[in-house]
């Protein structure tokens, strides 16, 4: 099993966004980044911010600047230009079925709505690559969701979403390593 070569976060470009339950994504890749000293820039020919994991040559970090539903963009064109396929890529993003939280890993399934991973399924042609979804609750009307994933969470929540970011962050070597079974065995197993 390759391990994986491509991490990104999904959410939204701009201080506006910043907060939102949107950009669980983008926390989670801040948070790898400071962890490992890994120095991430604008890059627009991959239409993100972006940037090597520090000390893996051949591993890459990305935030697209594309807006959530235009990140298929900015995946597809850094895996294609560094022949990464879509099982050596780690997706993480917001997930509305997952109470603040919450996290699951998974290669495939359905884009549940979300225009991210719509638009990523789009470009790269495929489902099969890794989503590591992050939980962030759900309003509870799906009228709601547009205006839900748009605020920022309650204190409470970014608490539940933080420790489970930083949790999900430490496995980052099973991640590399492609021992995803072990790192579901971490992330799925109530402590």
């Amino acid at each position: 099993m390759t391990g994986i070569k491509l991490f990104v976060g999904l959410g939204n470009p701009g201080e506006k966004y910043a907060a939102t339950r949107h950009n669980a994504g983008f926390w989670w890749l801040d948070e790898i980044a400071a962890q490992t000293n890994s120095k991430l820039a604008v890059d627009a020919k991959f239409f993100g911010v972006a940037g090597k994991l520090n000390s893996k040559a051949d591993t890459w970090l990305l935030k697209p600047t594309t807006f959530m539903n235009g990140s298929g963009k900015a995946v597809a064109t850094l895996a294609n230009y560094y022949k990464i396929t879509p099982a050596e890529i780690l997706v993480i993003h917001d997930e509305l079925d997952l109470p603040a939280g919450g996290i699951k890993l998974k290669i495939g399934g359905g884009h549940g709505g979300h225009n991210g991973l719509k638009d990523i399924e789009a470009a790269l042609g495929t489902k099969e690559f890794w989503r590591l979804r992050l939980g962030i609750g759900h309003p509870g009307d799906r009228n709601e969701v547009i205006n839900f994933v748009l605020k920022a969470p309650t204190k409470d929540e970014r608490t539940a979403i933080d420790e489970k970011v930083y949790e999900s962050s430490k496995l980052i070597d099973l991640f590399l390593a492609g021992e995803f079974e072990n790192a579901m065995l971490k992330l799925h197993t109530k402590k």
